[in-house]
């Protein structure tokens, strides 16, 4: 089953997708979605989550695993990043693609056993779990990754 893994965000949108078959990863592709400043809020969204869209048409996912909204001290922050999520799970909606959101002590869980791991020790599980020679990068993307592993393993334990 092909898994496109999301770390949604409004400079940087990671994705991930990695190819499941029983409890073996195949890495298949890994990036992220770039936007800039220069370009109003409303574009940045519509851009992030076309490009998404695109992205689940040429690899051709079966289901998308998101990592879900986060609240920190930051509320204008993730205000952007709730909208973005919305915009995605509308592009592949009218996909007919499935969409999972977890939160990322799920993500966590799934990938270290550890709902409190660092973010280091999830982003070296992942590296073990894809058995890739180095860390993925940046960050995003690797954290993409740990989103789509997230949905095999709670899709086996379902």
């Amino acid at each position: 089953m092909l898994v496109l893994g999301i770390d949604p965000g409004i400079a940087q949108t990671g994705w991930g997708v990695v190819d499941i078959v029983g409890q073996r990863y195949r890495p298949v592709s890994y990036g992220v979605v770039r936007t800039t400043t220069s370009k109003s809020m409303e574009q940045r969204i519509h851009a992030i989550a076309n490009d998404i869209g695109k992205l689940a048409i040429d690899f051709k996912v079966e289901m998308v695993s998101m990592e879900d909204i986060y609240f920190a001290k930051n509320v204008s922050s993730a205000m952007g990043v709730a909208k973005v999520i919305g915009a995605i799970i509308q592009q592949l909606s009218l996909q007919g693609i499935p969409v999972q959101l977890f939160t990322p002590l799920q993500i966590k869980l799934a990938v270290t056993g550890f709902g409190t791991a660092e973010k280091h020790q999830v982003q070296e599980m992942v590296r073990l779990l894809l058995k890739l020679e180095k860390v993925p990068s940046p960050d995003h993307a690797a954290d993409s990754l740990a989103a789509a592993i997230c949905l095999a393993t709670n899709r086996r334990l379902s």
